[in-house]
């Protein structure tokens, strides 16, 4: 078949579940999936002439859902749903271009630098969600190493204060964001872990109908880092010069097997926005040309907006800096063209 048709929608896909979590009928799609490649001409993803990577950055019910822990409302108030519902759309129209499907999986444990159990002040209380901690917090004393968790992550209380204060440091030589006290959220083995029914059952649908394993990249279980980026940690090292984490290499070389990358997620103001921020670094670095094959779908992603934070400016302000790399910022509905060379 042409290569730029778009197939159609599966009647069975709801935009209507899409904020919801619900159970997927696995052998009920698997059977449908199978079919639907034989009515429709799919061939196997291995006999791709080009090669196309879809990149989905932590579409999991802890963002996409609403009520859940960091839910991505924009400015909008339901923007993750909204995203979720084109980028389940994108990939059913074009299950016969996607030839892998790689997803990235925030994933945490209770007990990080990021939630507020890691932190106290002179009375020993936790900071409040959405705090922002600064050098000048943790030297005054206004936050400081929660002496308690010690023991359970291995550390010593004092090389931990120090560690702290390093890592603040590093965050502000860097111009990223200060070090942020998030809600529990993304905990490894809870709902909020768990990808988006919707997306999941898309995702499912193209591996069986393409024969294409899809690839899970987890990210963001080190206690001592924040983990926006699935490339690398915020911070590599502690204050004595020790490797806290190192990059994806794996995942660097993933993206330069493929023609095109394609990326989507959330939230485009973070874990979106570095993760491409670190591929365009790579990519400057090793292979300029590269950048010109990453294609980045804006209305598929939107930024964190919550009282009193608002990061649109900044995430718009990342992606144009994206474009003049040579990065393409295109639509899911821009005519296939627009991305896919017939």
């Amino acid at each position: 078949m042409s290569a730029l048709r778009l197939l159609p929608i599966p009647s069975f896909y709801d935009p209507q579940k899409v904020g919801e979590v619900w159970k997927l009928a696995y052998e009920t799609r698997a059977s449908l999936a199978r079919t639907w490649a034989q009515e429709h001409a799919l061939t196997p993803s291995g006999e791709d002439a080009l090669r196309v990577n879809l990149l989905l950055v932590d579409v999991q019910n802890t963002f996409c859902i609403p009520g859940y822990e960091l839910f991505v409302a924009g400015r909008s108030g339901r923007a993750a749903v909204e995203d979720n519902d084109r980028l389940c759309r994108f990939i059913y129209r074009n299950l016969s271009r996607i030839t892998k499907i790689t997803i990235t999986m925030d994933t945490h444990q209770p007990i990080q630098i990021f939630h507020a159990i890691y932190l106290v002040d002179e009375a020993g209380n936790h900071p409040e969600a959405y705090t922002l901690v600064s050098v000048e917090d943790i030297q005054s004393g206004r936050w400081r190493f929660n002496p308690e968790i010690a023991e359970t992550l291995g550390v010593d209380p004092q090389e931990a204060q120090a560690n702290l204060l390093h890592y603040a440091g590093e965050l502000q030589k860097s111009n990223k964001f200060q070090l942020t006290i998030w809600p529990y959220h993304a905990m490894l083995g809870g709902l909020g872990h768990a990808l988006v029914a919707a997306v999941e059952e898309a995702v499912f649908f193209h591996s069986i109908a393409r024969s294409s394993q899809p690839d899970i990249e987890i990210k963001g279980m080190n206690p001592f880092t924040e983990h926006y980026s699935v490339i690398g940690p915020e911070v590599a090292r502690d204050a004595s010069g020790k490797t806290i984490g190192g990059r994806n290499e794996k995942f660097i070389q993933k993206v330069r097997e493929f023609d095109l990358t394609l990326i989507a997620g959330q939230a485009k103001s973070h874990c979106v926005a570095w993760t491409v921020a670190d591929l365009l670094e790579e990519i400057t670095r090793t292979a300029p040309g590269l950048a010109e094959k990453v294609f980045l779908l804006e209305d598929c992603t939107s930024p964190v907006v919550v009282p009193g934070m608002d990061f649109t400016e900044q995430a718009d302000e990342a992606f144009a800096s994206f474009a003049e790399a040579g990065m393409k910022i295109i639509r899911s509905t821009d005519p296939v063209e627009s991305w896919y060379p017939d």
